[in-house]
């Protein structure tokens, strides 16, 4: 049985005001609810455009978007948005930022106190969920660039959206960080349950996340090629040193050069290195040229 798309973009196009060219053209794709789908592309390919689409932060000229189906005009309650940089309120606490969202109008329309008990329930929760208790009354700039991550990630389900969009989430984040909020988002993914899309520049990380990997080429933005990850639901980090990781990882780093061109300069670097290479045999110099004066008296004298 064919699951049906929570999110489904149909000929999706946009092209920005005062542009020559498209930044996405002839979108099709499906997301299901639960899935997690990764982006990855050379620079320019339209990821965070699209991205910024389905959050209804920008909007399309061409086709059609719609979440549940229901066509997407601007921002919802739906859909939360994670960027790269945390846009923390350095005002407010830790919790404070959680439960920030809880204060807006759009969630705050015919409250009763049992409401208001259940967002002081799930803010705590998700507290404990994302390893914050001990920094609770902490403020943004009292934390690590991790730590602030997993703030405005927590914020961010604090509405319980069906729908979590991340935009180079972990991008600014150290090796090491990376890796641990790599399974902290698995792990929120697997307890919350929401369906989640990804844009990064990291491969491996599209990979170690998602369910597929949506791979985009640039001028005009498109999507190229979806790759399904062969991988179990739940995966640890030894995986990546796997046949089939590091298989698809070759094969995604491959189509990233040929679709934006990369490919061809590196072979022109390559041919350049080898007539640069002292073991490769150097063509012979016409006759009577200045070069032909590599050893003998000529050469001699120039020494001196």
């Amino acid at each position: 049985m064919i699951t049906p798309s929570l999110i489904e973009c149909k000929s999706l196009g946009k092209t920005y005001l005062g542009s020559k060219s498209p930044a996405l053209v002839d979108v099709n794709l499906g997301i299901a609810a639960n899935e997690f789908v990764t982006f990855v592309g050379a620079s320019g390919c339209g990821k965070s455009t699209l991205l910024r689409t389905i959050a209804g932060l920008e909007l399309h000229d061409r086709g059609a978007l719609t979440v549940g189906g229901r066509a997407i005009t601007g921002p919802g309650p739906d859909r939360a948005m994670v960027f790269q940089h945390y846009s923390l309120y350095p005002w407010l606490t830790v919790m404070q930022n959680i439960r920030f969202v809880r204060q807006l109008a759009v969630h705050t329309r015919n409250r009763t106190s049992s409401d208001v008990e259940a967002a002081a329930g799930r803010s705590q929760a998700l507290l404990d969920l994302m390893g914050l208790g001990a920094v609770a009354n902490a403020y943004p700039n009292q934390l690590s660039g991790g730590m602030q991550q997993r703030v405005a990630i927590a914020r961010a389900l604090m509405s319980r959206p069906p729908i979590l969009l991340m935009d180079e989430p972990f991008g600014a984040l150290d090796a090491q960080t990376r890796e641990v909020m790599h399974d902290l988002i698995a792990h929120v993914h697997r307890q919350e349950r929401s369906t989640i899309v990804f844009v990064t520049h990291d491969v491996e990380e599209a990979i170690y996340l998602g369910h597929r990997v949506v791979l985009m080429a640039p001028r005009p933005g498109r999507i190229d090629t979806v790759y399904e990850v062969p991988l179990p639901a739940i995966r640890n980090q030894a995986m990546r040193l796997s046949p089939e990781f590091l298989g698809l990882k070759r094969t995604l780093l491959d189509r990233i050069r040929e679709t934006s061109g990369m490919k061809t300069d590196l072979e022109l670097l390559e041919k350049l290195s080898r007539n640069d290479d002292p073991k490769t045999p150097a063509a012979s110099p016409p006759e009577g040229s200045s070069s032909a004066l590599g050893s003998g008296p000529a050469r001699a004298e120039l020494a001196h």
